[in-house]
């Protein structure tokens, strides 16, 4: 299972956040001192949605959590050392206040491993060094077990050494620079280790607790908070990336339409960002390891300047890497908005015109003075249905999410006046938000286009569409599956603030969307669609849970259209007939297969070899904009194989259930 702590450029539907102090302590030192620990971790306790208190499972987790944190890329730690570790950790919670020897003791092995290990970079570095191509090294470490001994250990420092090499080596840059500024990066490592400061140890303790209660609660420092903070004020500014920090990799996570990231077509979520360097002519330096709070003040920079990334991409089972070359700048709002497209779809010789809408996100604000995706997207049913549309494709397949109101209000467009979601927090009440509108913009065929990307709102909307049997979900197996709700809090001056996890959202079914996420009615294969994505691939992410359902009966009144299981299992079978025969669909598949047979694993002269073709493809097509999908024509945007295929199903639908089409176009 994957590692993961985000700090994203992201408004998340599931964070809330809250300005006052979550508890007072009857004193305050003014640093993150061992006696305040115990007070913060009562704190995470009390407002947890479900684990209240400390249990042995508690204390094995959050040892766990600490040991990624000391290692993550497990390349220096023995597994003398983490026995040592853990043992020490024997009983933690009950010392905690009066005893924080066994944090402290932990970073002192740490600091020496370090130290040991700069001793073999430099002697291996040295001018016998040989940069060897055949070299092979899985880049996953959850792929790794932790080294039996030193050997194992300088064996495995032997193969980094060699990758971290090639990084440099691919950018052009000569050997012997290249072993100079690996030997300058470990140096300054050490030397950022043994400065390390009581707090920021304490600090990891207190996140590594967090992570054990549940994958999405953390403990913010002061410094990662106005980290984040920072991060949140300029969401709209940067590259566009919501970036994650994944076992020592700084990780793409989501791209935001309309930013440059975005905008360049040239990086995908999952990437690997391995190296980072300023302006056209500036070296390359590594990020592997780094802290993403640093990374992040790395990519940041003044609009219109550039940042060039070196990412890793893992591609048929296969890393490849590659060089992008950013400008910094603000989000075009106009590529973030909603956007439709027509096509039409030939039966015989009547032709179907179908509206397809992409849904990059669920933006807008609580006051409702910003641009609005509920008013954009209401304007272009409005419009598809003046138009006359026989059929709609709402496309949430990249959509991570946005306001929760957004999301309650556009599923309004589709149903008439019901309960859309709820949350339930540890006082065990339920609480339903709905839709207080009983008119209906849309009520004809409708399907919704989802990934394992689709996640947060775009849930909601999915899961309450299908719950009314209103639409038919199309696309990965099921959405990400992130059903909980999380609220920040702020800490005594000084001592940060923690995000913890008060709740879980439900869709009228009364399932959460929690792990199992939306499952799609017909699914399409998809290249997210892998073990690594989703929830379910978080550490201690909270199982699903189930609630009485709180459908409305009034929210299906005045429909053309609604779904039927008969009606699934024909258009199922129609749309399976046609993805078997389809080449790109099956190079989806393959690719998958590929991807989870030799997964995270790099080999540096194949590596290398696809480097240099990319080099000079770049330097052929410097001058040739690249488009991404928000920038693709309309044509390239409909070729795409889940649209395509989305658009296939619903014309399906449409030559099944003519007798609706009429009525559709008018709405209701």
């Amino acid at each position: 299972m994957k590692f993961m702590k985000k700090l994203s450029t992201l408004v998340l539907v599931a964070t809330l956040f809250i300005t006052q102090p979550a508890f007072a302590f009857k004193f305050f030192s003014g640093g993150l001192d061992c006696p305040v620990l115990p007070h913060i971790t009562k704190g995470f306790l009390a407002n947890h949605v479900q684990v209240r208190e400390l249990d042995p499972s508690i204390e094995l987790r959050t040892v766990d959590q600490f040991i990624k944190r000391l290692d993550p890329s497990k390349l220096y730690l023995l597994e003398s050392d983490v026995a040592e570790i853990r043992e020490s950790f024997k009983d933690i919670f009950s010392k905690l206040g009066n005893d924080c020897s066994a944090i402290e003791k932990s970073q002192k092995i740490l600091t020496n491993r370090l130290s040991e290990a700069f001793v073999f970079v430099k002697k291996s570095l040295g001018k016998d060094f040989k940069f060897q191509e055949n070299t092979e090294l899985t880049i996953d470490p959850q792929l790794r077990k932790t080294p039996k001994d030193k050997k194992e250990a300088e064996e495995l420092l032997g193969k980094f050494l060699q990758f971290q090499i090639s990084n440099y080596l691919a950018t052009d840059m000569k050997l012997e620079q290249a072993k100079k500024q690996l030997i300058h990066r470990y140096e300054l490592a050490l030397a950022r280790q043994k400065k390390q400061k009581k707090d920021e140890v304490h600090s990891m303790f207190l996140d590594s607790f967090a992570s054990s209660l549940d994958s999405h609660s953390s403990y913010l420092s002061q410094e990662t908070l106005e980290d984040f903070e920072i991060q949140m004020r300029l969401s709209l500014e940067g590259i566009g990336a919501a970036l994650s920090w994944e076992d020592g990799y700084t990780t793409i996570d989501n791209l935001i339409p309309g930013g440059s990231a975005e905008r360049s077509g040239e990086l995908q979520p999952k990437d690997k960002i391995i190296a980072v360097a300023q302006g056209e002519k500036g070296s390359f330096e590594s990020v592997i390891d780094l802290q993403l709070r640093d990374v992040v003040k790395l990519i940041r920079g003044k609009k219109d300047t550039i940042v060039r990334l070196t990412v890793l991409r893992e591609e048929g089972g296969e890393a490849k890497r590659l060089i992008v070359s950013l400008k910094r700048d603000k989000i075009n709002l106009q590529d973030e908005a909603a956007k439709l497209t027509y096509t039409t779809r030939k039966i015989g010789d009547k032709s179907q015109k179908i509206a397809v809408i992409d849904l990059p996100s669920f933006y807008g604000d609580m006051s409702r003075k910003t641009r609005s995706s509920y008013e954009d997207l209401k304007k272009l049913v409005d419009q598809a249905v003046r138009e006359k549309a026989d059929g709609i494709v709402l496309d949430l397949s990249t959509n991570a999410g946005g306001l929760l109101s957004e999301a309650v209000r556009i599923t309004g467009l589709f149903i008439s006046k019901g309960n859309v979601v709820a949350t339930k927090g540890p006082n065990q009440k339920l609480d339903a938000l709905d839709d207080d509108d009983d008119k209906i913009a849309y009520s004809g065929p409708l399907v919704v286009l989802t990934s394992r990307l689709s996640a947060s709102a775009s849930e909601i909307v999915s899961g309450a569409l299908q719950d009314y049997k209103r639409a038919l979900i199309v696309g990965g197996d099921h959405t990400f599956g992130k059903g909980t709700v999380q609220a920040m809090m702020n800490l005594p001056a000084g001592l940060g603030a923690i995000k913890v996890t008060t709740g879980m959202f439900y869709v009228p079914s009364g399932n959460s969307t929690q792990m199992r996420g939306i499952p799609a009615d017909i699914v399409l294969p998809s290249v997210f669609s892998t073990k690594d994505m989703g929830e379910v691939s978080l550490d201690y992410a909270l199982p699903a849970h189930k609630v009485d359902p709180f459908l409305s009966p009034e929210a299906t009144q005045k429909l053309a259209s609604t779904v039927s299981s008969e009606l699934i299992a024909k258009l199922r079978a129609k749309s399976e007939a046609r993805v078997s025969k389809d080449p790109e669909f099956k190079k989806i598949k393959d690719e998958v297969a590929e991807f989870e047979k030799k997964k995270g694993v790099v080999k540096l002269s194949d590596s290398l070899k696809k480097q240099k073709e990319e080099n000079i493809k770049e330097k052929k097509e410097k001058k040739v904009a690249k488009k991404s999908r928000r920038r693709q024509s309309d044509e390239d945007y409909l070729k795409t194989p889940q649209v395509k295929e989305a658009v296939d199903i619903l014309g399906d639908w449409l030559e099944l259930n003519a007798s609706n089409s009429t009525f559709a176009r008018t709405g209701a």
